[in-house]
């Protein structure tokens, strides 16, 4: 009787420890919940104080502290780090609210997260302000960029749509309220084209007009035609139709002068204007000429993407613009209309000088993660913003099909659009699928 209990407890021991190896490879929420949480909690817990003495994030006591130490306590004076405010498990890492002393300020934290990182064993560590004088350190326990699994919780009001997966596991959100105009770079196959479709996947459920500029002769852009109100695919197309955009803008700012206000989401809804998104496919062949003959147009299309830019936000015309490369070399312009694009996303480039180009603005620090971004991980990028923060994300998997297919069901969300109407794109009708004949066959006799 004791040997077949020391089996079965050996035997169970064994399957445990064979379900944990397994839940940590195929399911890394569950094995962090189980396991990586609470070792990595007792860790923090008790190791806190010891590991900012030695990452340098401690500051020397006040006066009157130190006093209290020495003549009351009778203690040795103790450098003081961080206060722990609030400390929360989540199912991706461990959240830890806390209060800097005077002395500390969040960027020292940004500088020892990889110290901090290794000290607490967690995938990464990102230190994010919530208030002045409070900072958020976000651990992640795993990879969870490696299985993208967008969150539950991600469903953003306004003029919102959740199109990525951070690092520190939450949501990457593109809020055209906050963020007016993007620019996404990337090399091919390296996850710019399944970034714009989850983008236009979002898009497509909200009361919006939707304007493709798709030189490739509309590859790209023409199987979202059911939902788009304006479509251009050669370089000529193009230029009419963002000389039509730019009309619609200076008549809204004449609407906004008529009722006094300097942004359209100040008008009442029923005067309000439909918001306009207009995507860009592949910026560069906007800019490059074969012949002398094509300058004009160039000039007209650069003239009419800067002025948009530059002003269109306050009246609702937002620009969300895809290319592989963006520099000087495009020609006259492209420097200027690059600074006025606010959003950067550069996914893996071929050269560091590309990750520059989107990068180097606005978040310097970002540049050499964007440069390091494998090959094999596509859909990885590194989102940015002029504020000079900036963070790892991943699109989850979205394939054409998937895509088209929510334009197709929300294609009665197109709005009234007359100046647009020209450039409305032909949407076929759908094939029908083959059924059962009717026709009952005749055998053949001789």
């Amino acid at each position: 009787m004791t040997d077949l209990s020391t089996v079965l407890e050996t035997t169970g021991a064994l399957a445990g420890a064979g379900s944990l190896g397994y839940a940590k490879v195929y399911a890394p929420r569950v094995y962090w919940s189980l396991v990586g949480l609470p070792v990595t909690w007792g860790r923090f817990s008790f190791t806190y104080r010891y590991t900012m003495d030695v990452c340098g994030l401690t500051v020397q006591p006040s006066r009157l502290r130190a006093f209290l130490a020495r003549n009351i306590a009778h203690t040795e004076v103790q450098p003081v780090p961080p206060k722990v405010r609030h400390v929360r498990g989540t199912s991706t890492g461990l959240r830890v609210t806390l209060r800097l002393p005077a002395g500390l300020e969040p960027a020292d934290l940004v500088a020892a997260s990889e110290r901090l990182r290794h000290a607490w064993g967690v995938h990464s560590v990102t230190v994010t302000e919530t208030k002045p004088g409070h900072v958020e350190l976000r651990m992640t326990g795993y990879d969870v960029l490696r299985r993208v699994r967008m969150p539950r919780r991600a469903r953003p009001e306004g003029l919102a749509v959740p199109v990525a997966l951070r690092e520190d596991g939450t949501a990457f959100v593109r809020d055209y309220r906050q963020i007016p105009m993007a620019l996404t770079l990337g090399a091919n196959n390296s996850g710019k084209s399944v970034y714009q479709r989850n983008l236009i996947k979002g898009l497509a459920k909200l009361p919006v007009a939707l304007v493709g500029i798709d030189c490739k002769r509309g590859v790209e852009h023409s199987a979202y035609a059911a939902r788009l109100s304006a479509l251009a695919t050669t370089p000529d197309d193009s230029a009419s139709l963002l000389d039509v955009l730019v009309g619609e803008m200076e008549s809204r700012f004449d609407l906004l002068s008529l009722h006094g206000v300097s942004d359209m989401w100040d008008l009442p809804t029923g005067l309000r204007p439909v918001p306009v998104i207009v995507l860009v496919d592949e910026v560069a062949e906007l800019f490059l000429i074969s012949s002398k003959k094509d300058e004009e147009r160039r000039e007209r299309i650069v003239t009419a993407l800067i002025r948009l830019a530059q002003m269109a936000r306050a009246v609702g015309i937002y620009l969300e613009v895809c290319g592989q490369r963006f520099g000087s070399e495009l020609g006259r312009g492209a420097t200027m209309l690059r600074a006025q694009l606010t959003g950067r996303v550069v996914h893996r480039v071929n050269d560091k000088q590309t990750a520059e180009m989107g990068l180097a603005d606005v978040a310097p620090d970002a540049v050499m993660a964007a440069s390091l971004i494998p090959a094999e991980r596509p859909g990885t990028a590194v989102a940015a913003d002029s504020s000079g923060g900036w963070a790892k994300i991943r699109t989850p998997h979205t394939t054409r099909a998937e895509a088209a297919a929510v334009c197709r069901e929300f294609a009665h969300l197109v709005p009234d659009f007359p100046a647009l109407d020209p450039y409305r794109p032909h949407v076929p009708a759908g094939v029908p699928v083959p059924g059962p004949s009717l026709v009952k066959p005749i055998p053949v006799t001789d």
